[in-house]
């Protein structure tokens, strides 16, 4: 089969116009609101790692939690109003997979305990990390860049700066969060 030069560009102009208009529907769904809400709990939690008591961690991480779930909880009932479900995975079946990965993810540290605070942080946001590949794999592929690269950043600061791990997560991690949200709602 040949295809002329303007065909060939036609067909790549079609394509680029898809992906731009998948990304606009993205960003303007409000789905970047979760990178943001939970970058913003990664930030305070992690800075809560690197510099509280290890006694004062976990009522952190708990409150911080409740509070990233119920905002969360609200952002997809905002949501729910301007997006139709077409055929896609309904939103329960998501929460169930969100809340069943959780409860693997205290199997998993029960079964590996005891760890110290840096490696209980990194099993959840490799675990984490997990889940949003295989919700970039199976729902958009545009989230999977930033998950390879939060799980890299993770593995590295864990390795190599072990002492700063908490410090990296908080400003890497949940910065890099902030700022995609940003740059997905005003560059997409």
């Amino acid at each position: 089969m040949n295809i002329s030069p303007d065909e060939a560009q036609q067909a790549l102009d079609a394509i680029q116009e898809i992906a731009r208009k998948t990304r606009r529907a993205l960003s303007s769904s409000g789905a970047y609101l979760f990178l943001i809400v939970w970058g913003a709990i990664w930030l305070v939690g992690f800075l809560g790692n690197q510099f509280l008591p290890p006694r004062s961690i976990g009522y952190l991480w708990f409150g911080l939690d409740v509070i990233g779930a119920l905002l969360s909880w609200f952002i997809v009932a905002r949501m729910k109003r301007y997006i139709r479900n077409a055929g896609g995975v309904p939103g329960r079946r998501l929460a169930w997979f969100w809340a069943l990965l959780f409860l693997y993810v205290i199997a998993l540290i029960g079964v590996t305990w005891p760890l110290d605070v840096r490696q209980v942080s990194a099993v959840i946001v490799l675990v984490v990390m997990l889940g949003q590949l295989a919700m970039g794999v199976l729902l958009t592929i545009t989230s999977v860049p930033l998950t390879l690269s939060i799980t890299a950043l993770t593995l590295v600061a864990y390795f190599i700066f072990p002492a700063y791990f908490h410090f990296i997560m908080a400003f890497l991690g949940g910065g890099g969060m902030i700022a995609a949200g940003f740059y997905i709602r005003n560059r997409w």
